[in-house]
């Protein structure tokens, strides 16, 4: 074994001697002189940034060599591609940190080698979670970059798939990579998302949550403005058709810019399945949306100001319903909505099993005894019911938990001014959307501004052989995918 700072130790290179002295605070920090080695080395690590089976196996088998003279047959010698050789302190110390070993020979030397040998505790490859699907690929991305990053190259295969990395974070040193396709993703789209990332100034990033809020166009929007994904199939997908993708290390998730409104809605799975039924199934999603977010408000609104637009075969019934509830139409909306968003947040926080428990039987016995005690009525209940259930069908949680809560708007509104204030919120809502942009690219595209070509992949779904163009309002270098014609001209085997 090495013998740790022995009183026969020679006096430390330079290097040692300024890493020890940076680093004389850290219980975990070990500095090793083997003096019995051929050539006499010191070498510094944390070590629980370090494998020691790295060290023991590829590292000290190959230092210890009679051939070895100087630092720099070091990276001939060790088989450990990332090999550094350098003499800056600052670097020294930051490589430290990040899974690197310092070795140094001889007291003359200037520079030292620094040989990158982490750690991994990174969990396995595995099914998705949050954007599960039946049919299609059952991956999902990792807490480790380089994991993802394989991940993504497996499915794409081409040189022409450029990474750019920096490090952000006073004191996390996060690594992000921004990932486009040269040829054809556009350059401006690019140069925004690496300029905004450059210029984010934070202590620390723990997630892609933390960057996507931070280089939104609209920080006080309750909308996202880049769109989240764990699929790598989605991601391969968006890259060629022109976008950016956004990696953060530690992050299961990729940022995905510049994206629209219409894309919250639209499932990965719509294009493993025939494109009839992924068009009812995303027209199905906009119907529950706009279902979840007007329905409640304007239940309100006509209870409160306009008994003259209920039929009278439905007349009798809410009376009956209400005939024992003290408390007026948006008090008791106001009560049923927050008991469901109460137990479905309550259901999100516990375990699995026990959640699931609290959800289902929470909400029967709480609804149930709420209208037996005259709280609310049996219809509201449904309603409000119905709502919740619709907006589960977004795809992206992200997005459900805006619809979530700018229901609560729409319900004031139509308290103050009747089935008016719901279209004065509405109206609000859209001016907002209309104002609202991802990476500067309009984020009601394709309806504002109108483009044609791009609905055919935004309500609804065409056919694969219809969607030869790439999006417009991405301004890809390469707009055409396929030659349609020259694709409609080719025969069947059979034909």
């Amino acid at each position: 074994m090495f013998s740790l700072f022995r009183k026969t130790e020679p006096k430390k290179p330079k290097l040692v001697e300024a890493i020890v002295t940076a680093f004389q605070k850290q219980g975990d920090f070990l500095v090793y002189f083997n003096e019995q080695a051929i050539t006499p080395y010191w070498i510094c690590y944390q070590k629980n940034l370090i494998d020691a089976k790295k060290i023991h196996e590829y590292v000290l088998p190959n230092i210890n060599k009679p051939t070895l003279e100087s630092i720099k047959e070091i990276k001939e010698s060790v088989p450990i591609e990332d090999i550094i050789l350098t003499k800056d302190i600052e670097e020294i110390k930051t490589k430290l940190l990040s899974g690197y070993l310092m070795v140094q020979l001889h007291r003359k030397d200037e520079i030292c080698a620094l040989i990158r040998a982490p750690l991994d505790n990174n969990r396995s490859v595995s099914p998705p979670e949050v954007e599960f699907s039946v049919v299609g690929p059952k991956e999902a991305f990792v807490e480790s970059l380089d994991t993802n990053l394989n991940l993504v190259r497996k499915r794409l295969p081409i040189i022409d798939l450029k990474v750019k990395e920096v490090t952000i974070g006073e004191l996390s040193k996060t690594r992000i990579s921004v990932l486009y396709v040269d040829g054809i993703a556009d350059k401006t789209n690019v140069r925004t998302v690496l300029q905004r990332l450059k210029d984010i100034e934070f202590d620390q990033l723990v997630d892609s949550s933390y960057v996507a809020q931070i280089i939104a166009d609209n920080q006080m929007s309750p909308f996202p403005q880049l769109l989240d994904t764990e699929r790598p199939d989605r991601v391969a997908a968006v890259l060629s058709e022109g976008k950016t993708v956004v990696f953060v290390d530690g992050s299961p998730h990729a940022l995905i810019g510049p994206t629209t409104l219409v894309e919250f809605f639209s499932s990965f799975e719509d294009y493993f399945l025939n494109w009839y039924v992924a068009t009812f199934l995303r027209l199905l999603r906009f119907f529950a949306v706009i279902f979840s977010i007007l329905v409640t408000p304007i239940y309100v609104a006509v209870l409160t100001f306009h008994y003259e637009l209920v039929p009278r075969e439905l007349m009798g019934n809410l009376i009956t319903s209400r005939r024992v509830v003290p408390l007026p139409p948006i008090l008791e909306a106001i009560f049923l909505e927050l008991t469901i968003e109460l137990l479905r947040e309550a259901g999100a926080r516990l375990p699995t099993k026990v959640g699931q428990t609290i959800g289902i039987v929470g909400g029967i016995v709480i609804g149930t005894a709420a209208v037996e005690a005259g709280l609310t009525s049996n219809v509201l209940l449904i309603i409000v019911a119905l709502s919740a259930l619709a907006s589960f069908t977004t795809p992206v949680y992200n997005m459900s938990n805006t619809i979530r809560v700018i229901r609560f708007p729409f319900l004031l509104f139509a308290q103050l001014w009747g089935l008016l204030g719901v279209v004065y919120a509405f109206c609000l809502l859209l001016t907002h959307l209309l104002r609202l942009t991802s990476l500067g690219r309009p984020f009601l595209e394709p309806i504002y501004p109108l483009r044609i070509q791009d609905l055919k992949d935004a309500q609804v779904r065409l056919p694969f052989s219809s969607l030869a163009k790439r999006p417009q309002f991405l301004r890809s270098t390469n707009p055409t995918r396929f030659n349609k014609k020259n694709a409609q001209l080719k025969k069947d085997i059979d034909e």
